[in-house]
């Protein structure tokens, strides 16, 4: 499956949001990148406000247009909030999870991980990154890639704050997803009541 390859920094500025993890280029030139975009003060439209955050999304979990537009539907036929629904099939996704995990440092490493084949789901080997988890579901690390360094590095550094949706096992390197998260759990900045008013439309 392809997908976004080209420079991060320059997306993040374009957002003003460092949504690849950590910038120094969106805090050291907070506008959009460009020959004028410093200059740029034009009132954007509402389309451009809705299309903007849609792309935002996109971007941030590494999702193509066709993955995108497939998940807002199944969000949309599911009881409940249409916008909070989408972002609970994003965080499903396996790659999301690997990385909310600790696992993998970024989304982009996580998807990694889960191609390369060092990624099992309740015991069984996957490799599909847009692997859609439920409730129970066990992610583990293979046991011969336990010792590869990329994951040691990444579960050495893993931040002491859990997400209130996964459990880890430190004992057995996996994790388990035993609920959907409230949107209030869920840390990114993306308005996605925006992105249902431009499917709406």
């Amino acid at each position: 499956m392809a997908r976004y390859r080209g420079p991060k920094a320059k997306i993040a500025r374009k957002f003003n949001d460092p949504i690849f993890g950590p910038s120094k280029a969106v805090q050291k030139k907070p506008y959009p990148p460009g020959q004028h975009g410093r200059n740029r003060r034009r009132k954007q439209s509402e389309y451009a406000i809705q299309l903007a955050e849609k792309q935002k999304a996109k971007y941030t979990y590494g999702v193509l247009e066709r993955q995108f537009a497939n998940l807002f539907d199944k969000a949309s036929r599911k009881g409940g909030i249409t916008g909070e629904n989408l972002l609970q099939l994003l965080e499903a996704r396996l790659d999301n999870t690997v990385f909310r995990l600790g696992i993998a440092p970024t989304r982009r490493a996580a998807r990694q991980l889960v191609t390369h084949k060092h990624i099992t789901v309740n015991g069984e080997l996957v490799n599909i990154p847009s692997f859609s988890l439920k409730h129970g579901d066990v992610v583990s690390i293979r046991e011969k890639s336990k010792s590869l360094l990329a994951i040691t590095d990444s579960l050495a550094s893993r931040s002491s704050s859990k997400y209130s949706w996964l459990e880890w096992d430190a004992a057995e390197q996996s994790g388990k997803l035993v609920s959907s998260p409230s949107r209030e759990d869920i840390p990114e900045n993306i308005k996605e009541q925006l992105i249902v008013e431009l499917y709406s439309k």
